[in-house]
């Protein structure tokens, strides 16, 4: 075929279309496409690049990003690597920008409600940015408002990110991916509701009200709107600060059991789980207890799913075939082989593994700079002998909550028996009782008209 040909027609043409994209995500596309042509020969420089882009991204595309990045296979390495280092760094909106957002959200006499309000952000979110205040009755609350248009700038974000995404999965088919970017689409567009997080706040106030380890803030209702989130303020300080203190052990361990009871006991108990587990999403307080800050990205489960987590462990540890076979298809797993199996299991005995060993050890024993990163690879590859495999769109979170926490959980260097603690919280499990809990959790946090 002429070079003419080549250029204008087929997986070439594709991609030389893609590079005179203006899009954002378009240009990420073309990356994607170049770096699996061997357009660039420089894999890590070019991660590196696509790193630049999303950086400047406002809204969660980033997140999408970083959230395929667990996935073994739903991206090359190199972009993983970098993606999962990402973190929000939006330019804030100026004072004049937020009293014009604020009286959108409130009506013109806005400040009425407070004795004071920060000019400055005081912090910044995946859709907006944070502002602390002072109501009259004294209360100290943030206040979360929303990026201008963000509706339309997520909507068409996504369009190009499905595009980009498309382009690779006609390279590397080892992940079948229409569930995942289904999945993504519906968490990303629920994340535009304020009302709806304050609804997921109550959700975790309720299920968590009896930790002594876990703090959740109290909203306030009467100044939440669709774009506007207003809730208690939490005093805490960032992880990697406390970690720069260089604490005892047994602090680390007292943080490390914070954040399992705060990411798992949801899960296993009420069949929630919090989805995105990075370090931004929550502070410590001053007794190693943590504040939960961000509710954006929650997912409420089928219970037979969660009874499936459950069966996978035990059909892991106890080498049973038949049991981790029944258990994918409780995931939403369909028409595996025998070998796709014992491929996937890989992975869960990765991701598991430290609940399945009756001992005092870290969370993972074989130090790897990037969290499963070396074992994602071989799996990918598997994968990709085998024809590949689609995951249920449910997949998306639980992978992505054990892989975020278990790199939380190496930085912090904790030495438990997750064994114990996880059994702990299934010692009792019962699939109705849990959907029936689930009800009535959802009833209270008002997420019905949600669901």
């Amino acid at each position: 075929m002429a070079e003419k040909d080549l250029d204008s027609t087929g997986l070439f043409g594709e991609f030389r279309r893609m590079v005179r994209t203006t899009g954002t995500v378009g240009g990420i596309a073309a990356r994607l496409a170049g770096h699996k042509l061997g357009i660039k020969g420089d894999g890590a420089a070019h991660a590196e690049d696509l790193k630049g882009v999303l950086g400047g991204l406002k809204g969660p595309l980033m997140k999408a990003a970083q959230l395929l990045s667990t996935i073994p296979g739903a991206l090359p390495d190199e972009y993983a690597a970098e993606l999962a280092q990402l973190q929000s760094n939006a330019p804030p909106m100026g004072w004049s920008f937020v009293r014009r957002r604020m009286a959108a959200e409130l009506g013109p006499d806005w400040q009425k409600n407070f004795k004071e309000f920060g000019r400055e952000a005081a912090a910044a979110a995946s859709l907006g940015q944070v502002h602390k205040a002072i109501l009259q009755n004294g209360e100290v609350v943030a206040c979360k408002l929303q990026y201008p248009d963000m509706t339309t700038t997520v909507e068409a974000d996504l369009k190009q990110f499905r595009m980009a995404m498309g382009v690779y999965h006609k390279l590397d088919n080892a992940i079948k991916q229409d569930n995942v970017i289904e999945e993504l689409t519906e968490r990303l567009r629920e994340e535009l509701d304020y009302q709806r997080e304050a609804a997921n706040i109550r959700l975790y106030d309720y299920m968590l009200a009896d930790s002594d380890l876990v703090t959740v803030p109290k909203t306030v209702d009467t100044l939440c709107t669709r774009r506007l989130l207003t809730m208690q303020w939490l005093n805490g300080q960032g992880l990697q600060k406390v970690l720069d203190t260089n604490p005892s052990q047994e602090q680390r361990n007292d943080m490390a059991r914070a954040l399992f009871e705060a990411w798992y006991v949801p899960f296993y108990r009420y069949g929630v789980i919090h989805g995105d587990p990075h370090m931004g999403n929550y502070t410590v307080r001053n007794d190693l207890g943590l504040n939960l800050l961000d509710f954006g990205t929650i997912r409420i489960f089928r219970p037979r799913l969660v009874k499936g987590v459950i069966e996978l462990c035990e059909a892991l540890r106890n080498k049973d075939e038949e049991r981790a076979a029944a258990a994918y298809e409780m995931w939403g797993f369909t028409n595996l082989s025998r070998e796709t199996i014992n491929i996937l299991n890989e992975w869960a005995s990765f991701l598991y593994g430290p609940l399945m060993e009756d001992r005092v050890r870290t969370i993972n024993e074989n130090v790897e700079t990037i969290f499963g990163r070396d074992i994602a690879g071989r799996v990918h590859a598997g994968l990709q002998k085998t024809g590949g495999v689609k995951p249920p769109g449910e997949f998306v979170l639980v992978d992505r909550s054990a892989i975020g926490l278990g790199s939380v959980f190496m930085r912090l260097g904790a030495k438990l028996n997750w064994y114990r603690m996880f059994q702990d919280l299934i010692a009792d499990f019962d699939e109705d009782a849990l959907a029936a809990r689930q009800k009535e959790a959802i009833r209270v946090a008002g997420l019905e008209r949600y669901i």
